[in-house]
């Protein structure tokens, strides 16, 4: 080991030597290493960004095929029935919600309507007459943002499993379970693109954001595949869950009130999702205690306190309402998790904090109060 530190410290000090004989005298040695060393990691820049786009260019064909395959088993039997034929495509609802909410006006242009397989998908295809499959061509899939083949494949996929499901269509996805790994590694890409989205969004947005969130929810719902989705992106959800939390509470900026409003509904519509709910809901609590200890130890002391992240955790109040009665709609109460630490801690301080800070932050107390019903009430009816 000793002999190696030698060759290694050895020929840094020869390198460093040939580099400062060899400088040209009008640049300094620091100002040639740099060029020297941007000169070498170009070609491997290059080269990586080659890979990445050939990795894209797999994925993508990966995905093609398993649906052409997914669409050939499908349509063996050439039977589908009146009621599947008839069948209108629905458009999101979260999406139409969320667009009204920020003052979006869709055009005609974007509005739903329906879309037949592409022509790659249909020529491979058994060449029995079949009608089309009464895919969603949504406005958020378009060829500019590169996410978009994500996108359709993985809504594709949906679209096609519902329709299994309810019986229109005759193919056996178990068998093709082995190619799931295919789904796993979309989810991730698209993961991958809302988190760098999230680190900088700018409004005004643009509605495939949404469509991306509420897909991945609508996935992860699906208990198969939320098998294979889980096992690899499981750390990327967390990841993209905390983003869109730093999003709400980290933001100071003036006009910071509709990127916070977009990033909250991104939030519940991943809490429509009841997997999802069991870790979004601790999360946003283990913020709530947080911020009620840090007033509470201002109130004592008669210090100031951030404003800004008071006026930030009314979101996450509003977030946590909203789930909170899913979850009691849904009548699955048990979900919840009671045994989780933040959510003992919230509703064992519960009544002390409202009763310590109810005079200098009424408001704020006021919806701890409220989130202490909508808990408590859960766990009522998780003992009936």
């Amino acid at each position: 080991m000793d002999v190696q530190k030698w060759y290694s410290r050895t020929s840094k000090l020869a390198l460093a030597l040939a580099i400062i004989h060899s400088k040209p005298a009008d640049r300094s040695s620091r100002e040639y290493t740099e060029h020297l060393a941007m000169l070498v990691s170009e070609p491997e820049s290059k080269w990586r960004s080659k890979v990445k786009a050939l990795e894209a260019e797999v994925l993508q064909l990966r995905q093609n095929l398993l649906l052409s395959r997914l669409c050939s088993g499908s349509f063996k039997s050439g039977n589908l029935s009146s009621e599947f034929q008839a069948q209108e495509p629905r458009s999101s609802e979260n999406t139409l919600t969320l667009m009204e909410d920020s003052g979006c006006v869709l055009s005609n242009e974007q509005r739903t309507e329906s879309l037949e397989l592409p022509q790659h998908f249909v020529e491979s295809c058994t060449p029995i007459p079949f009608p089309p499959l009464p895919l969603m061509k949504r406005p958020c899939a378009t060829l500019e943002n590169p996410l978009s083949s994500h996108m359709q494949f993985l809504q594709h996929l949906l679209e096609l499993k519902n329709l299994t499901e309810s019986g229109s269509l005759k193919t056996d996805l178990t068998y093709f379970e082995k190619d799931f790994s295919i789904v796993s590694d979309s989810v991730f890409q698209l993961l991958d693109g809302l988190i760098t989205f999230y680190h900088n969004p700018k409004p005004p947005f643009s509605s495939f954001w949404t469509e991306a969130v509420d897909t991945l929810a609508r996935l992860i719902s699906d208990y198969n595949l939320s098998n294979h989705i889980l096992k690899k992106c499981s750390k990327k959800l967390e990841e993209f869950e905390k983003t869109l939390l730093r999003v709400i509470l980290g933001n100071n900026n003036i006009n910071r009130f509709q990127v916070q409003h977009y990033a909250s509904h991104s939030l519940v519509t991943l809490g429509h999702c009841s997997l999802l709910r069991k870790s979004i809901i601790p999360l946003l609590l283990s913020e709530v205690n947080s911020f009620a200890d840090d007033l509470g130890a201002v109130n004592q002391e008669a210090a100031s306190y951030d404003v800004t992240r008071y006026e930030n955790i009314f979101f996450l109040f509003w977030v946590l309402e909203q789930l909170l009665q899913k979850e009691t709609e849904e009548g699955n109460t048990a979900s919840v998790g009671h045994d989780d630490q933040e959510i003992k801690k919230f509703l064992q301080k519960h009544d002390e904090t409202i009763f310590q800070l109810s005079d200098a932050f009424p408001l704020f107390t006021f919806y701890l109060w409220r989130l202490g019903i909508l808990l408590n009430s859960s766990e009522i009816e998780t003992v009936k």
